[in-house]
């Protein structure tokens, strides 16, 4: 009985571990993406992420109600 545990405990571990995994490659790949884009806009548009985030904030304010 207590192997039986000890290979549950490794397979749901092992799992958990994929899926973290998986988000974390997931969320590096987003973060260059906007860095990219950032970069992209502010050396071409000479937009500052400043200038994008005050855009945004905008956006939000007139959302409310």
């Amino acid at each position: 009985m207590e192997i039986a545990i000890v290979i549950g405990a490794i397979l749901v571990s092992f799992f958990v571990l994929m899926r973290v995994l998986k988000v974390m490659r997931s969320t590096l790949r987003i973060a260059v993406v906007v860095a990219l884009i950032l970069l992209f806009l502010q050396l071409v548009f000479g937009i500052s992420p400043q200038t994008l985030w005050e855009q945004i904030q905008n956006w939000f304010t007139n959302l409310r109600l």
